[in-house]
């Protein structure tokens, strides 16, 4: 007896409201029956629960577990639908009641009067709880009905696209005149008798029925989520409701399209994620779709809200996503949002931050709309030759077509604004003297990708990026970012794409003309180096090359192709970054490398252009780099006399050389642990032959490389994969003039036997590539050795000569000497700047596609795990457990603890397709 009454006492007086939730779980009534009973009617009382049940999206999602749906989906199919069709349907009906949204203090209220009468079977309804749970079931629900259908659109046709059909008069069966313009539409225009043809019709046909086709389920749902962004006293403030009109569509914060700021609220951003969050799972209908397949099978529901959304409702979106977005950094200041701006407060003040949760909302939606091109949603191919270009227009989606459209410089301004103070803020997190003192941007990676939308879409916005005074501190912030992650292999893809956004900008002129600018933002004191922007460009490219072990193997050609758009414009040029580009050189020229893969030797050739344009553009200018070409000057003259049969010889001396140097080490290192003190003299005579041993070995390697450069060479140097292998049409051919400079160095062992192939494929070719002397002269005949060779040819022996027997010149008599030279009538003439852009292709879409959903699904996994335990088929998933606390730093309690926490303990890395 004693026992029961707690039970009774909580159940009479509500105390426990927990116990519904967890008899959710465990009673026939609830969660279990929507598998085990077949049928179940949309007027059943049973679907309430799923409305009126839930107080936070961390319950919706911790009570209903995917495995719930799935198996409801495979015993029961019909009630799933049956789930969707009731809370679409009471999603409607709820905005349309006058008591929604609830006044906030009517919400207070609400909850206060459940916890006396809860039990009592007397309670106030919550219409904007009920509305927000509509959401998270949605949101619960989608991923796993979008997984199991797979490339499948049996189910999305049934539930979500069909339109029911119904008849009404022509009349409109009120007889008003408003639907007259019907029958104009379907009649002729012209009469043999000039008599409008409406007249003739009418009394003909007085009782035909005309079918109309009513909204699918699909149209319903975004027109409600869009009126929902824009609801008075839901997302946005009551004062700007009016009269009794709810819905307002009112850009949400101000910027572009607006200069007006409703003014914020903490209670209004946790909606607009709420809504925001459903809309996001409907466009992830694309991720369960294959790479292979993704133009082929377009999601109908990204392809409505970017082709049948309204004009009014796509600009109204667009810029409240934006303004929001760009805004993130100048938003008004919060005790959630205070943890970003005080030293170690995220880590005193645990939990969400509701703007930080809007922000990154707004950037996923922005880009995945932004992003989409499949189905008929592809842009429209304009011009021919080398003239076609793609653009979007109004019916292929409108959201890219009207950010391309925008053309006012204070919308410039405000995104730039935007852009550059979210890669400002999180540079200088990383640049903070007290490590982990502040909260890393959660949104820096959509910032980026953002911006590269920006200027892929809006030509005027990319020109008008370059023309700014901050241009160059934005690339400073962009390579910066590159450099820190560069070492994370979850963030290589995000590495990949600034590569390309590298690329993309460097094929501007603006872009060049402004690398002789001293960069005026503040740099980590670990990456700054001295000079103008041109010479942080070459040492931050320098520095991901070479620190990366080719891990970032994909991304050396962007970047060299970017040194390459750049050389002409380069001008005095610091002695440690003309030794970064030598030595770039030098490594690629490496051939251990050359040998290694079929692209690599393209890398040779971009570099090779970079020299030749800093020649003929601005020789005398780059005295230092001019210097360093001389002085290595053999590595460029083996170049030209390369064969497979001299490459693969120096590849075994030099391995031969590492060999015998660690044998020597070895022996040195056990004899010296075998000495004792007694035979100290010994030992030291010992040491001394070991040393002279060593010196003399040293002796012969520096013979064998006549350049300082060469012996810098790592063996290790890691392997690339560019988009395309060079050709002898792709390069111009070697001048008759410096190939006779180099003949007398040409190998006679062309005619080595068949032993040389079997050589080359063992240990030197990698992923099955197997070099050949026929693919070996396919590339060196082509290189552009000619500039480089006739600038050898005419200074090398000038230098010699001044340096002398003794060298008694000095650095800066060589120094000023180059500074004065000219080589016009040496030189070839200066040809034409031809930059090379960025091309689309339906790979890269593909890929960016992939990256951009990678990045939302891992922002999904905390706290609530909106796609996790799913089949998602864009891109591949695998799970770590080496850095389980990283995951989640806000994981949410579920049931006062009662039922554990949500999210995963994993942390994903994405191997995208």
């Amino acid at each position: 007896m004693l026992s029961k009454i707690p039970q009774r006492f909580t159940s009479s007086f509500g105390l426990l409201p927990d116990a519904e939730k967890l008899a959710f779980r465990s009673q026939p009534n609830g969660l279990s029956k929507l598998a085990t009973t077949r049928h179940i009617p949309e007027n059943d009382g049973y679907w309430n629960q799923y409305v009126v049940l839930f107080d936070s999206a961390s319950e919706v999602f911790s009570l209903i577990t995917p495995n719930d749906i799935r198996r409801a989906l495979h015993d029961a199919p019909e009630n799933i639908a049956t789930l969707i069709r009731v809370i679409c349907s009471r999603l409607f009906n709820l905005i349309s009641d006058h008591t929604f949204p609830t006044p906030s203090a009517a919400s207070v209220s609400a909850f206060a009067s459940s916890i006396i009468k809860a039990g009592t079977g007397s309670s106030d309804r919550n219409p904007t709880k009920e509305v927000l749970n509509c959401l998270r079931v949605l949101q619960r629900v989608l991923p796993v009905v979008f997984e199991l259908e797979g490339e499948s659109n049996v189910f999305d046709l049934e539930v979500f696209w069909k339109s029911d059909e119904t008849q009404e008069d022509e009349n409109g069966g009120n007889g008003e005149s408003r639907d007259a313009p019907q029958f104009v539409i379907e009649d002729d225009d012209d009469s043999d008798d000039g008599t409008n043809a409406l007249e003739l019709q009418e009394p003909q046909t007085p009782k035909q029925k005309k079918i109309k086709k009513l909204p699918s389920l699909g149209e319903r749902l975004f027109n409600t989520i869009i009126d929902l962004m824009f609801c008075c006293g839901f997302t946005l403030p009551t004062k700007i409701q009016k009269d009794h009109h709810k819905i307002n569509y009112v850009i949400w914060e101000k910027g572009i399209g607006s200069t007006i700021d409703p003014g914020p609220s903490q209670q209004y951003d946790n909606n607009k994620t709420e809504v925001l969050r459903l809309l996001l799972v409907l466009l992830s209908r694309q991720i369960y779709v294959s790479a292979s397949s993704l133009f082929s099978v377009p999601s109908l529901y990204t392809l409505h809200v970017v082709q049948k959304t309204r004009r009014r409702d796509v600009l109204t979106v667009l810029c409240s996503l934006v303004n929001t977005a760009m805004n993130s950094t100048t938003g008004p200041s919060t005790i959630g949002n205070m943890a970003g701006r005080l030293p170690y407060n995220h880590l005193v003040f645990k939990g969400e931050d509701p703007r930080a949760n809007l922000v990154s909302m707004c950037f996923q939606v922005l880009l995945e709309l932004l992003d989409f091109q499949s189905g008929s949603a592809r842009d429209i191919i304009v011009g021919a030759g080398e003239q076609q270009v793609s653009t979007p227009s109004a019916r292929t989606n409108a959201f890219r077509y009207f950010l391309m459209k925008l053309h006012r410089t204070p919308d410039f301004d405000f995104i730039l604004d935007g852009v550059i103070g979210i890669m400002e803020q999180e540079i200088a997190n990383v640049n903070n003297i007290l490590p982990g003192a502040r909260k890393s941007m959660p949104y820096v990676a959509e910032n980026i990708l953002f911006f590269w939308k920006m200027i892929e879409l809006n030509k005027k916005f990319r020109a008008y990026v370059l023309d700014s005074d901050r241009a160059m501190d934005l690339i400073a912030y962009l390579l910066c970012y590159n450099l820190e992650i560069k070492d994370k292999p979850p963030q290589h893809g995000l590495c990949r794409a600034l590569s390309y956004i590298m690329q993309t900008l460097s094929a501007e002129p603006g872009f060049g003309a402004k690398l002789s600018n001293p960069i005026k933002a503040h740099i980590p004191a670990k990456w700054a180096v001295p000079g103008s922007a041109t010479d942080f460009l070459v040492n931050s490219i320098y520095s991901i090359v070479a620190t990366t072990s080719g891990a970032l193997n994909s991304l050396y050609p962007a970047f060299i192709i970017t040194l390459s758009n750049c050389a002409p414009y380069f001008k005095y040029l610091g002695v440690t970054t003309s030794a970064r580009l030598v030595q770039l050189f030098t490594s690629f020229s490496n051939p251990l490398f050359l040998l290694s893969d079929e692209g690599h030797p393209r890398l040779l050739f971009f570099m090779l252009e970079v020299f030749s344009s800093i020649i003929l553009h601005h020789l005398a200018e780059n005295p230092n780099l001019i210097y360093g070409i001389i002085s290595s000057h053999k590595v460029f003259e083996d170049l030209g006399t390369f064969t497979l049969y001299g490459g693969l010889r120096e590849i075994k001396r030099m391995q031969a050389v590492k060999e015998e140097l660690a044998r020597k080490n070895d022996t040195k290192v056990k004899r010296s642990t075998r000495q004792s003190s007694d035979e100290a003299s010994e030992t030291h005579q010992e040491k001394k032959r070991l040393l002279a041993h060593e010196i003399d070995l040293e002796a012969n390697e520096a013979g064998a490389y006549d350049s300082a450069h060469r012996r810098e060479i790592d063996d290790n140097v890691p392997s690339t994969t560019p988009s395309m292998s060079p050709t002898p049409e792709s390069m111009p051919s070697v001048s008759e003039r410096a190939r006779g400079k180099m003949k007398e160095r040409r190998s006679s062992s062309l005619d080595a036997d068949d032993s040389l192939e079997r050589i080359a494929a063992i240990g030197i070719g990698r992923n099955g590539f197997v070099p050949t002397q026929e693919w070996v002269t396919s590339w060196q005949q082509g290189l552009p050795l000619d500039t480089v060779m006739l600038l050898i040819s005419e200074l090398l022996p000038k230098i010699e000569e001044m340096q002398g027997g003794h060298k008694t010149s000095s650095a800066g008599t060589i120094h000023d000497f180059l500074s004065a030279v000219t080589l016009r009538d040496v030189l070839p003439p200066v040809p034409p700047l031809s930059p090379r852009r960025f091309i689309w292709s339906d790979a890269s879409i593909v890929w960016l596609t992939s990256l951009i959903w990678g990045e939302i699904f891992v922002r999904g996994i905390t706290p609530l795990g909106i796609w996790n335990s799913t089949n998602v088929r864009l891109f591949h998933v695998k799970q770590r457990r080496d850095n389980q606390r990283q995951i989640s730093e806000t994981v949410s309690n579920v049931v006062g603890g009662i039922l554990g926490r949500t999210g995963s303990t994993d942390s994903l890395a994405r191997s995208r397709s």
